[in-house]
């Protein structure tokens, strides 16, 4: 944080120094002429806390009545919106949102800017707003992962539901993940309940199930009203049409809106398309080898579609991610006919251009997004079912992507997606396969993925969700099988976390006096003790600062308040904040 304040402050200085003493004369501000210094998290980070607040640094003061919910919102892809404080800082360049409640370990976090945010001297941010995503760290595990629950999908067991497609958002708001299951035969979709009581256990169906269409698939979370509950968008490939469901807040939707778009559509993207800062939706219409925009009112109420081509043939598969650092979320869009991964980039106007593109195996089905190289860009995996391999294409942070590393699979790819299941802070890989099973894959850091554990499918896999359904900041695996419309649920236990005694810096096992040296030495120059900063923080208020070393001296010699826990005895630190205790020394 202090870092962030000290770019913020450095970043006016300069600027006012060139206005004072330049010369210049002081004209007046263009649009889009207000720049971002920086973000935090930093875009496609991997590791965010999951208590993380979010600041954007601009390059000057900006105007207070321009920032409002509506034009600066974070939206966890299974937490849903963070809701929370938001504030203008940093000497009134920044603006820092300070969630009420923790995002939930191991998801993606979509951040949304809109064109409202202004600068006192006038100046406006770029055309189509500034979007950034992140991702947020998942804990260290044993990949033990072991079955808990196995559950059918139908209410009549001799009638299909074909379960498809699976969403882990908390549904409910009450900090516990969810479990929506999408269903092509019966046009519906089902969600199941988390217990709440951190055993990572689930209710059963909610009734009644919300209608959409036939073949419903292709999906994605958001909050299209700004109401704070979560909200679907679903393609129904048979009827040509995309729904999408309002959230009530206790797991039913409201009644779907219906839009007609193009024939089969096959891909679902959510992002501020036009930098109003609500979620618009793209989809792929594979029949008639297009996309659509349908552009949302702020209501969650979605106007008719504008089509546009995406520069190959087949367009099917879907995503959206910054392939270019410029703010504004793009498409990356995998052509079936032309064997193609094609990228998109936002024009900021509500239109799209070709970047460029690669060669695909072939038969690209489905896309998913992540920094898997851990270099700050963001690259593309995709699985390819007439191949039976998957493929992983780096990004070049200029909107290119390099050529495909193929990986072999199970017969018939359907799925990929990506998430930190092992908690050594990079994106590892798990594929479905329709006539096969489920491979897991595990990335070295740089990108390169070893063959980990092939997990059975009863019948035929097509999909799986790496949530933390229990809240031990772990990702657990919801897997889905089509044909056998169950959902299965393998949890695995994450490493135990540290042990220490809050403020025995020197780790003698006895807080005292030589305590007090060493978290003042600390915080001058860093030696080993740094690795834990927890231990430093005799407050527990989140920071190591000249409190602590202040607060044990209280209590020392003052009749002050006793360190919070853990303390006197060794524990694991109680408090959610974003200070760790890594290669420490056994607790005494």
């Amino acid at each position: 944080m202090i870092r962030l304040r000290a770019r913020s402050t450095l970043a006016m200085a300069l600027l006012s120094f060139a206005v004072l003493f330049s010369g210049t004369v002081v004209v007046e501000a263009q649009p889009g002429s207000l720049g971002v210094l920086g973000t935090y998290p930093d875009s496609n980070a991997l590791t965010a806390p999951i208590a993380t607040s979010i600041w954007i640094n601009f390059l000057e003061p900006i105007d207070p009545a321009s920032v409002s919910n509506g034009s600066f919102w974070a939206f966890g892809r299974w937490s849903g919106p963070a809701e929370g404080i938001l504030e203008v800082v940093g000497g009134g360049s920044s603006i820092r949102l300070t969630p009420d409640n923790p995002f939930s370990a191991g998801e993606q976090v979509m951040v949304i800017v809109s064109e409202q945010i202004a600068a006192i001297s006038g100046a406006s941010i770029q055309q189509g707003g500034y979007s950034f995503l992140f991702w947020t760290a998942s804990a260290s595990t044993t990949l033990q992962l072991d079955q808990t629950a196995n559950w059918s999908t139908r209410s009549n067991p001799n009638v299909s539901t074909r379960s498809y497609g699976g969403v882990g958002s908390d549904l409910n708001n009450d900090g516990n993940l969810d479990i929506t299951v999408i269903n092509e035969d019966t046009a519906d979709v089902r969600c199941y309940l988390n217990q709440g009581n951190d055993s990572g256990e689930f209710g059963p169906m909610v009734n009644p199930p919300s209608s959409v269409n036939l073949q419903a698939s292709p999906n994605e979370p958001a909050d299209f009203n700004r109401d704070g509950f979560v909200d679907l968008v679903v393609c129904n490939i048979a009827t040509d049409t995309v729904s999408v469901l309002l959230g009530n807040g206790d797991g039913t939707f409201a009644p779907q809106q219906q839009i007609n778009v193009g024939i089969a559509p096959r891909g679902v993207a959510v992002l501020d398309v036009d930098g109003d800062g609500d979620m618009d939706v793209v989809n792929t219409n594979y029949g008639n080898g297009n996309l659509s925009i349908l552009l949302n009112n702020g209501n969650g109420v979605f106007g008719a579609p504008t089509f546009f081509e995406g520069g190959g043939a087949g367009e099917r598969s879907l995503a959206t991610g910054d392939m270019n650092g410029d703010g504004l979320l793009d498409l990356v869009i995998g052509m079936l006919n032309s064997g193609e991964i094609v990228v998109n980039l936002n024009n900021g106007d509500g239109t799209f251009t070709e970047s460029g593109s690669e060669p695909a195996v072939s038969g690209t089905w489905m896309l998913a997004l992540g920094d898997l190289n851990g270099d700050g860009h963001l690259d593309v995996t995709s699985v390819n079912a007439s191949q039976d391999n998957c493929t992983t294409n780096f990004g070049n942070g200029d909107g290119t992507i390099t050529p495909a590393i193929a990986y072999p699979t199970d017969n018939y790819p359907l799925s990929t997606d990506v998430g930190d299941l092992d908690g050594d802070g990079d994106l590892d890989w798990v594929i479905s396969s329709y006539l096969g099973d489920w491979y897991i894959y595990l990335n070295d850091g740089d990108g390169n993925f070893t063959f980990f554990l092939e997990i059975l499918a009863p019948i035929a896999a097509s999909c799986a969700v790496m949530m933390d359904i229990d809240n031990d900041l772990d990702l657990d695996l919801v897997l889905i099988d089509e044909l056998a419309d169950v959902v299965i649920i393998y949890k695995q236990e994450g490493v135990p976390p540290p042990q220490f005694i809050r403020a025995d810096a020197n780790w003698d096992g006895i807080v005292d006096i030589g305590d007090v040296v060493k978290q003042l030495s600390s915080l001058f120059g860093c030696t080993a003790v740094c690795s834990c900063p927890d231990v430093l923080d005799s407050n527990d208020d989140g920071s190591n600062d000249i409190s602590d070393p202040i607060y044990l001296l209280m209590y020392l010699f003052s009749n002050g308040l006793a360190p919070p826990a853990p303390y006197p005895s060794c524990g694991a630190d109680p408090t959610l904040d974003t200070l760790d205790c890594l290669f420490q020394p056994p607790c005494l």
